[in-house]
C-alpha cells in the first residue's frame, strides 16, 4: 500500500532560478517492481483460473486430443470440421476469406476442443457421481471390501493428475437435504436421555406436529435452495450464527491455536516474528498461486477448499444489525503490527510494504518498533481521511501482528499456571492489544514464545490449522544463529514502518472505556485450563480397537457425569466439506448408549459388561460421526428450517424449542492436518500444544484437544467462574481419570491402569 512507503517518487524544490526536480531510483525501482509483481499476479491467476476450470482435463491433454483427432482425419482423408464449414459456408461466406486447408484446420481445432470439452465434461459427472458414495465409510479401520476398493481406484482414474487447490470444486457434490422424518426421529432420539418420561412425550408430541403440518412446507424451499445455490446451509450458517451475532467476539467466538510445547527456538521477539512473517508469507504466495495440495482423505477424496480463499486481507467489519466480512484484493502483503498500548492510546504500525524477504528483513523491521521513540497519546483532533486512511489499512492487510509486552511459556516447575495463562493471553490478551475482527492475529511475546487468533466467521478452526502447522513446520528449518537471531541478510532497501495516525474525540473515549469494562469483565471471568496428556495415545486405544475420537468422547461424557451428576446436550463439530462449500455439522455425543455405559462405570457392572458398553457406544458415535459428514446430521438441517420459518413469519414451539437448548459441553478435535511435517517420532519435542476456545454456555464447559503421534494427547478447557457448578481445573481432573478408567477395562498398560 501507498501508505507503507516513506520514499517519495519525485521531490521538487521552489527555488528563484525554477522549479528543482529529483528523482529517486530507489522510489522508481519499487514502483517498476511493483508493478511486476502485480501483472506477474494477474498472469498467475488467469493461468490457475484456466487450469481449474478445465480439471480434471490441461493444457496437455487439450494438445493430445486435438492432435490427435487432426491426425487421425489425415491419415483417413476425412474432413475434420464432419461437413461444419461445407454448412456454415451456405450461409456465411467463409470459403471466401479461408482457403480449404485452413478450413480444415480451423474445422478440426473446433471439432477437437468439443471433443475435449465433452470429455472432461463426462470425467466431472462420473468423479461427482463417485465423490456422492460414501460407502468407504463404513469399513472397518485397516481393512477395505473389494467394492470400497474399486471404488477407490475408479476415484483416482477420473480425478486426474497433480491437482491444485481449487481444482476439485466444480466436481464436488451438494450438500443433501436429509428428509423430515430421520431428521425428527434422530432429534428424538439424541434428547432421549436428557428427559425424564413426562417431558419426552411432551417433545414426541411436538415433534410429529411439526413432521406432519409445517415441516414439509419449510423442507420444501430447502429443497429449491439446495437445488439452486451452491450450498443450502454455508451462507445462513455464517450470517446468522456469526456476522448477526451482537455480543463480543472476543471468547464467544474468536479461538485460538499455540506454539510448540516444549521447545523455545528463541528468545528474541523480533527474530521470532521475523521467522514466523517469512512462513506466513511463503504460505501467502503458495495460496495465491493455487500450488497448495488439496486436503484429500485417504489421499483419494478430496474436501473443499473454498474456505481458504479468506484466509488474508480479510476483517470482519461490524454493523448495527449484521455485520460483513470484507476481504481485499490487495496484492500488497502489508502486517499491521501492535506494540506500544494503553486503552486510549493505540499505536498501530503498517510494515512489510513487499511481498517475499528474507526472514532478517522482516526482523529488522520489527526491531524498527523497539528504537523508534513513542509520543505521548494525541489530544488534538485529525482529519477524517487520516482515519479512514488507518482503518483502511487495517481492513486490508494481510493480517495482524502483536508484539506482546509479556512473556508467556510453558513452565516446568509450574506447568499448570503457565499454560493457564498462556491460554487466557491467547484467547483475550489485555482486551485492547488485539485486532480480533481480523482474520489471523499473531501474537509473539517478549520472551519468543508465540500463538494465534483467529476470527471465526470467515473459516473453520482447520483451515487456520493448516497454515499454523506450516509455521510451526518452518520454524526448524529457517533456524536462528547461535545469539537466537534470523539467519541471512536483509533487505539492502526495504522501507520502515510508517505509524498509523488516529483521531480520538471524547465521546469515542467514552465508548472505549464502556466497552473496555464489558471485555475486561469476559475475560476476567474465563478460566482456561490446558492438560498435555502424556500417559497414553492414540497407539494404546487403537489396540484396544476403538476409534480415538469415540474414546475421547465417551471419556468426556464419563468425566462430565462424574464432575456435575448428570449428562447434558453435547456438540461436537465435524466437517462436511466432502461437499461443495461446506462447513460443520454437529455430532450429539451424548446417546442412549454413551449414557449406558457412563452408568456401569460409576455402578458395579462387571468388566465384561462394561466393555461390551463401550464397544456399543463407540460404535454409535462413529455412526453419528459419519451420518455429519456424508450430509444427514440433524443440526444444520433443524437451524436452516428455522430460519425459513422466520422468513415465512411461521411459528413453530417444535423449532424454537430445539434452537435455545444450551450446549452445556461444546468440544472439538484440532486435526493433525499434514502429519508428514512432523517427525514425532524422532523430534518428540517438536509437539504443537493445539488451540482452544471459550465456553458457550455459562454453566457449561468448551473441550478442544489434540491428538499427537502415537502418545500425546493435548486438552484446552474453559469455562466461566462466575458459574458455581464448573470449575475447569476439576473437570481437567476428572477427564484424566475418565481416561485412565477406560483404558484400565483392556488391561493394555497396567501402569496407566493403576
Amino acid at each position: 500500500m501507498a501508505e507503507a512507503h516513506q520514499a517519495v517518487a519525485f521531490q521538487f524544490t521552489v527555488t528563484p532560478e525554477g522549479i528543482d526536480l529529483h528523482l529517486s531510483h530507489e522510489a522508481l525501482r519499487q514502483v517498476y517492481l511493483s508493478g511486476i509483481h502485480s501483472w506477474k499476479k494477474r498472469f498467475v491467476r488467469f493461468k490457475n483460473g484456466i487450469m481449474t476450470g478445465v480439471y480434471p482435463g490441461s493444457p496437455a491433454g487439450f494438445s493430445i486430443v486435438v492432435g490427435s483427432y487432426m491426425a487421425y482425419n489425415k491419415f483417413k482423408q476425412l474432413d475434420p470440421s464432419l461437413g461444419l464449414f461445407t454448412k456454415l459456408g451456405q450461409h456465411i461466406p467463409i470459403s471466401r476469406y479461408m482457403s480449404t486447408d485452413s478450413q480444415k484446420i480451423v474445422g478440426g481445432i473446433l471439432v477437437g476442443t468439443s471433443l475435449w470439452v465433452t470429455i472432461i465434461m463426462i470425467m466431472r459427472t462420473v468423479l461427482k457421481s463417485l465423490l456422492s458414495w460414501h460407502g468407504w465409510m463404513q469399513e472397518r479401520h485397516g481393512s477395505l471390501s473389494w467394492s470400497s476398493r474399486i471404488w477407490m481406484v475408479r476415484q483416482c482414474v477420473f480425478s486426474g493428475r497433480k491437482p491444485m487447490l481449487y481444482s476439485f470444486q466444480n466436481s464436488l457434490p451438494r450438500l443433501p437435504v436429509p428428509s423430515i422424518k430421520d431428521t425428527c426421529e434422530r432429534y428424538l432420539e439424541s434428547v432421549r436421555p436428557l428427559m425424564d418420561d413426562q417431558q419426552f412425550e411432551r417433545m414426541k408430541g411436538l415433534t410429529q406436529d411439526f413432521e406432519k403440518n409445517l415441516g414439509p412446507r419449510l423442507q420444501w424451499y430447502l429443497k429449491l435452495k439446495s437445488w439452486w445455490a451452491s450450498n443450502y446451509v454455508s451462507d445462513w450458517w455464517e450470517e446468522y450464527i456469526y456476522l448477526r451475532g451482537r455480543g463480543p467476539i472476543m471468547v464467544n467466538s474468536n479461538y485460538y491455536a499455540m506454539d510448540f510445547l516444549y521447545v523455545f527456538p528463541t528468545s528474541i521477539q523480533a527474530a521470532r516474528a521475523g521467522n514466523a512473517i517469512h512462513s506466513i508469507m511463503l504460505y501467502r504466495r503458495k495460496l495465491d498461486r493455487a500450488q497448495i495440495k488439496p486436503l484429500m482423505l485417504l489421499h483419494t477424496i478430496p474436501m473443499c477448499s473454498a474456505q481458504y480463499e479468506r484466509m488474508f486481507n480479510t476483517t470482519r467489519v461490524p454493523g448495527v444489525e449484521t455485520g460483513r466480512v470484507f476481504s481485499s484484493a490487495s496484492s500488497t502483503p502489508t502486517v499491521l503490527t501492535i506494540r506500544k498500548h494503553s486503552r486510549l492510546n493505540i499505536i498501530i504500525w503498517l510494515v512489510l510494504g513487499v511481498s517475499i524477504c528474507f526472514p532478517l528483513s522482516y526482523r529488522y523491521q520489527v526491531q524498527c518498533l523497539f528504537e523508534t521513540p513513542w509520543a505521548k497519546a494525541r489530544e488534538s483532533f485529525f482529519s477524517r481521511g487520516k482515519n479512514k486512511q488507518s482503518l483502511d489499512a487495517v481492513e486490508k492487510a494481510a493480517f495482524f501482528l502483536t508484539l506482546d509486552d509479556t512473556e508467556q511459556r510453558y513452565d516446568t516447575k509450574n506447568p499448570v499456571k503457565s499454560l493457564d495463562i498462556y491460554a487466557k493471553s491467547l484467547l483475550h490478551g489485555k482486551c485492547y492489544d488485539r485486532w480480533f475482527d481480523k482474520s489471523l492475529n499473531m501474537i509473539v511475546y517478549k520472551n519468543g514464545t508465540m500463538g494465534l487468533n483467529a476470527e471465526h466467521s470467515w473459516a473453520d478452526a482447520p483451515i487456520v490449522g493448516h497454515l499454523w502447522e506450516h509455521v510451526l513446520s518452518m520454524d526448524p528449518k529457517l533456524g536462528y544463529t547461535e545469539d537466537g537471531h534470523c539467519v541471512g541478510k536483509p533487505h539492502p532497501n526495504l522501507p520502515g514502518p510508517q505509524r498509523l495516525q488516529w483521531t480520538i474525540p471524547a465521546e469515542c473515549q467514552e465508548a472505549i472505556e464502556s466497552s473496555l469494562t464489558v471485555a475486561r469483565a469476559l475475560a476476567d471471568d474465563v478460566d482456561c485450563h490446558i492438560i498435555p496428556f502424556t500417559d497414553f495415545g492414540k497407539g494404546l486405544i487403537k489396540k484396544c480397537r476403538t476409534s480415538p475420537d469415540a474414546f475421547i468422547q465417551i471419556a468426556l461424557q464419563l468425566a462430565h457425569y462424574r464432575d456435575k451428576g448428570k449428562f447434558c446436550l453435547t456438540y461436537e463439530a465435524s466437517m462436511t466439506r466432502m461437499f461443495r462449500e461446506g462447513r460443520t455439522e454437529t455430532v450429539r455425543s451424548c446417546t442412549i448408549e454413551t449414557c449406558a455405559f457412563v452408568r456401569a462405570m460409576v455402578g458395579d457392572e462387571t468388566v465384561k459388561e462394561r466393555l461390551r458398553l463401550l464397544k456399543l457406544a463407540a460404535e454409535k458415535h462413529q455412526n453419528l460421526y459419519r451420518l455429519a459428514m456424508t450430509g444427514q446430521g440433524i443440526d444444520r438441517h433443524l437451524f436452516c428450517l428455522y430460519v425459513v420459518s422466520k422468513y415465512l413469519g411461521e411459528d413453530s414451539p417444535f423449532l424454537k424449542e430445539v434452537l435455545s437448548e444450551p450446549w452445556k459441553l461444546s468440544t472439538s478435535q484440532t486435526p493433525l492436518q499434514q502429519v508428514e511435517l512432523f517427525d514425532l517420532v524422532r523430534h518428540p519435542e517438536y509437539v504443537s500444544s493445539g488451540g482452544g476456545f471459550g465456553p458457550v454456555a455459562d454453566d457449561g464447559y468448551g473441550v478442544s484437544y489434540i491428538i499427537l503421534g502415537e502418545n500425546h494427547i493435548n486438552f484446552h478447557i474453559s469455562s466461566k467462574r462466575s458459574s458455581p457448578e464448573t470449575d475447569s481445573h476439576r473437570f481437567g481432573t476428572n477427564i484424566r481419570q475418565a481416561m485412565l478408567d477406560i483404558l484400565g477395562l483392556f488391561e493394555l498398560n497396567n501402569k496407566a491402569a493403576k
